[in-house]
């Protein structure tokens, strides 16, 4: 075969790539005015999640996503940042980025925190913080598989066990799921169940914090003191993504504990 046979065989595959023509339509919609880096790096994210690239891969040169997407590499550079900030890539010697592997664990019962406290015995109560629609964060949207700069519901609050507050709650919804925030009075779950649209599955992810001095201020508690940080990803049967939330917990009051089966 000869050389520029060769290079012909390869641009057509290149062509041909579903995840580079999965981003190049992804760019192209019309409607999304976020920077250029932020809707790659969504469109990126939403590749991931859809399996176009697995685990441990590598993503496509910082070079050919440039010359492909027609977008500068200082905005391909800048895009993997962010999702090596979120914990979706790495980069490896030899210029790689890999897709990062997870370990996840399911949830046994996916409940809200309602159910929780009162599984417990205690009573629980809130106070709300905020309620209504903005425009998402990256991380929001990437959680929910939305473009950057998409409005989304967003309720934060603050949780009570008994009278004492126990966690800092920012749960987010599309607006397709949840269509006025003023829908939610109490329970999130029962209002999402009222739209036919409970959670059917989902990932959660424990992490480790100290409270910056406004977390302590809402909590009761003192500045520095331990957090555990739950994100939650939940899903609807067929798989679109319907909440994401963090919750903020007084790591001196409250714990996570889970049966352990052989």
């Amino acid at each position: 075969m000869s050389q520029k046979t060769s290079h012909q065989t390869e641009d057509t595959a290149r062509q041909r790539d579903p995840l580079l023509d999965r981003l190049t339509a992804s760019l192209s919609e019309a409607e999304d005015h976020s920077p250029i880096y932020m809707r790659l790096a969504v469109a990126l994210a939403d590749a991931i999640d859809a399996g176009l690239l697995g685990r441990g891969r590598s993503l496509p040169s910082e070079r050919l996503l440039a010359e492909r997407l027609d977008i500068s590499r200082v905005s391909v550079r800048r895009a993997i940042a962010e999702l090596e900030g979120e914990g979706r890539v790495s980069r490896r010697h030899g210029a790689r980025t890999v897709v990062q592997t997870r370990v996840r664990k399911d949830l046994p019962n996916l409940t809200g925190f309602s159910d929780d406290i009162r599984a417990r015995g205690m009573k629980p109560t809130f106070t709300w913080i905020f309620r209504g629609n903005v425009i998402g964060t990256l991380q929001e949207t990437m959680a929910l598989g939305l473009p950057g700069q998409t409005e989304v519901v967003r309720l934060v609050r603050v949780r009570l066990a008994d009278g004492t507050p126990i966690a800092l709650e920012r749960a987010v919804l599309p607006k397709s799921i949840l269509p006025d925030a003023m829908l939610v009075e109490h329970s999130l779950y029962e209002t999402l169940a009222s739209l036919n649209a409970m959670p059917d599955h989902g990932f959660q992810r424990i992490r480790a914090d100290v409270m910056s001095p406004e977390e302590a201020e809402l909590l009761q508690a003192a500045p520095l003191t331990p957090m555990l940080i739950a994100e939650r990803r939940c899903f609807l049967e067929d798989g679109r993504p319907v909440e994401f939330t963090e919750t903020r917990y007084n790591g001196k009051v409250y714990d996570f504990i889970s049966d352990l089966h052989r």
